[in-house]
This record gives structure tokens, sequence and C-alpha cells, in this order.
């Protein structure tokens, strides 16, 4: 442990910002140095640890589960209590093939798992009966299910490589307000001791070759991020939104401009560079040309480019963006911060990151808010061969714990 605290110490800052920012120090590794990081981390200590995963048909989750559980083994570290809470998705239409996948990615992550510790599965997005709930609802619910597995564990793991991703920023963001009820707190990311991880199996290229398709027309809201979209006193404050921009990803975006973002909106497009793929950037300006800067003029000096492979860096970036807005408007009497993931994984949980930030405290006295719409699509296809064949990378993002005491 006193390894991965001096680590997360000497990570140097590159922010400019005045104001404190959280995770100026941060620990992220990936590859090996990721299950170096857990081997030092679990290392000759007790541990108590709930896993959070998704059953989908991304069967990258087992490369990170057996990443994971391989380091906790090498580690000497002793395991009191696992628990694995599986996450179903039943409403999504998928092929054939899609669909066998999945079940079958849910048969081997609780087979991998069950050497450690037990499984509990919960279900997405299941109505109570005949009651129709809106999907902003459907969500909270499913989050809080999820939450009250949270008790006296020493870690957290949150593994978005199967997850859809307003489902794990919802996890993320509502697991981190249970973990820092006080972010001005001198010891903020302590957390009192409890270590808490995101992984990721990271392929840019794969996330690109996943069609969403059939968006809802029904936008969602991630919890504790819908006030400033719906508080009466906000509808007059200058709105500025930062789309995040990812392939096939189009008709996404147009729910939510045509539904949420009035006209005269300040529009800050979000581009993934420096990139493994360097044209990346310029075909997604190809590519929302017609849907975003030719329908609502915006400019391309607006244009923010964000690190695609550092979500730490990616959060820095939006997080002094949506400072500097919040700073210029408040003469105004405050301004509306909303933002689209839309793009890889690794850059939305970044954007999570910097909305969790963010978000005011108490909406009555606040100059800003904070809103995360989506629509969520319902069908998602790729070539499955694409998906078993992918070489993944494995991340780690460590959260809160030990390291920040």
């Amino acid at each position: 442990m006193d390894a991965a605290r001096l680590e997360a110490e000497e990570k140097p800052g590159h922010g400019d910002l005045a104001m404190r920012t959280l995770w100026e120090q941060y620990v992220f590794r990936r590859g090996s140095d990721a299950n170096e990081l857990w081997e030092r981390l679990f290392e000759s200590r007790p541990i108590r640890l709930l896993y959070i995963a998704g059953s989908g048909f991304d069967v990258r989750a087992q490369s990170v589960m057996r990443e994971f559980i391989n380091s906790l083994r090498s580690s000497g570290g002793s395991v009191e209590e696992a628990k694995l809470v599986l996450i179903n998705f039943p409403n999504y239409q998928l092929a054939d093939a899609l669909k066998t996948l999945t079940e079958q990615n849910d048969q081997q992550l609780a087979e991998i798992f069950s050497a450690i510790g037990t499984v509990e599965r919960i279900i997405f997005g299941e109505s109570d009966g005949d009651e129709d709930l809106s999907a902003s609802i459907d969500l909270r619910i499913g989050t809080d299910a999820v939450l009250k597995n949270v008790s006296a564990q020493t870690d957290i793991i949150l593994d978005a490589s199967s997850l859809p991703r307003v489902v794990y920023l919802s996890l993320m963001t509502s697991l981190l307000n249970k973990l820092i009820p006080d972010k001005n707190a001198d010891d903020a990311l302590a957390a009192a001791g409890v270590n808490f991880q995101v992984l990721v199996a990271e392929d840019a290229n794969l996330d690109g070759q996943i069609m969403a398709e059939d968006p809802s027309s029904e936008i969602v809201m991630v919890p504790g991020f819908s006030g400033a979209m719906q508080v009466e006193s906000f509808q007059d404050w200058p709105l500025v939104w930062f789309p995040i921009l990812g392939e096939h990803r189009v008709n996404q975006l147009q729910i939510i401009r045509s539904s949420e973002i009035p006209g005269e909106a300040e529009i800050c497009p979000v581009l993934p560079h420096p990139s493994r793929d360097p044209r990346r950037a310029d075909r997604l300006l190809v590519e929302y040309k017609e849907a975003l800067f030719k329908s609502r003029q915006t400019p391309t000096s607006n244009i923010l480019y964000v690190h695609e492979s550092q979500p730490f860096e990616a959060y820095r970036q939006l997080l002094g963006a949506m400072r500097r807005y919040t700073e210029s408007m408040e003469i105004l009497g405050g301004c509306r911060l909303v933002v689209t993931p839309l793009g890889s994984k690794l850059i939305t949980l970044g954007a999570g990151l910097a909305c969790f930030e963010m978000r005011p405290p108490n909406l009555e006295t606040a100059l800003h808010g904070v809103a995360i719409p989506h629509a969520e699509p319902t069908r998602y296809d790729v070539d499955p061969h694409a998906v078993r064949s992918s070489e993944p990378e494995v991340c780690c993002l460590l959260l809160t714990g030990d390291a920040y005491a």
C-alpha cells in the first residue's frame, strides 16, 4: 500500500486552474502496470470485495476479471468476503449471435468469480408488474439496487467493460457520491480507506465498430444530474453543451439536440486528440458536419480536444472548460452545463469525473447546474468475431482509498 500511496502523491499535476481539483494527483495504470498496482494494493491484508460488472455481449470483461483475480491471488492478501454483482439487460434488441455471446459471457464471468466469492444477478430495466416506468426511473432503481450491496467492503471494483455508458456513469458517480460525502474535505479521496477502482478493457477501435441503433426518443438522465434541465429557476440561464463525439452516434446526438438543447446554446464539441489513430478526430468532424457544425453553425474554434487514452487528462481539460464558462457567465446569474457522452469509455469516464466534481452540493444556492442527458439505443450490433478477437489493454483508475490519505 505504501508504494501505491507514493505513486498517487508523486504524480505531478498539469492543470492551471486556480481552484482545487480533486484528482490533481491520481493513480492510473494500464497493462502490466495495473497488475503490479493490484499486487501492491492487496499485499498481505484482509480484503472484503464488491465487484460490479455487466453480462452484456462484450467479452472483454472476462479479460479484466481474469487479470484482476490472478493479481489478487498473487498479492498474498486474505479474501474474507467477495461478491460479484452481475447486471443483466433484457431489454436490448440483439442479433441471435450476440444473444448467444451475452449468455456465454454471463456464464463465464460467474464461473471465473466463483473461485473467490459469490454471485448475485441484478436486472436493469425490468418493470414491476404492469407499471410502465420512465427510463430515468428504471436507471435510478437499478443503480439503487446495486448500491444496496455496499456495506463494509475494503475494496469496490466497477468494471465498465461490458456495461452501457449511461449505466457505468450512473454507478460511478453514485458510488463516488456515497464514498465522498464532502468534496471539500482535505482527505475527501481517502474515503475512509475504501479503495474504489474503475476498470476498463480498452480497445477504442472495437468501441468504434459497435453500432448503437434505433435510439429511444425518451431522454434518460443520469441520477443526480437532471437538476440543470428541470429546476425552474435555472431555465433562463444560458446553456453550454459539451457533446463528446464518437463513431456512429449521430442519431443519438440529434435526438438530444432537438429535445434538450436550445438554439442559442453555446456548443463545445469534444474530440479525441491525441489518439492512437491520428485521423480519428478528422473523421468525426466529417461524420458530424451536418448534424452539429452546419445545422447549429458551431465554430470550429469551440472544439475541445481531450486525450483519448488518458481519462484523468480528459477530466482536467473538460473540468477546466466547465469552470471557465461558469466564471464568465456568473454575471448573467448562472449557467447550465450539459454533457452528452458519446465517445469511447476512457474519455466518458473522464467526463463523468468532471461532472461529479462540478455538480453543486445545493441547487437552491448554486450558480450553475450540471446535466447528463442520454438517448439510449434500443439495439446494438457488431461483428461477434471482432468482439472475440479483440486484444484489449486493461486499464485501472483508482479513484479513492488509502493511496490518497
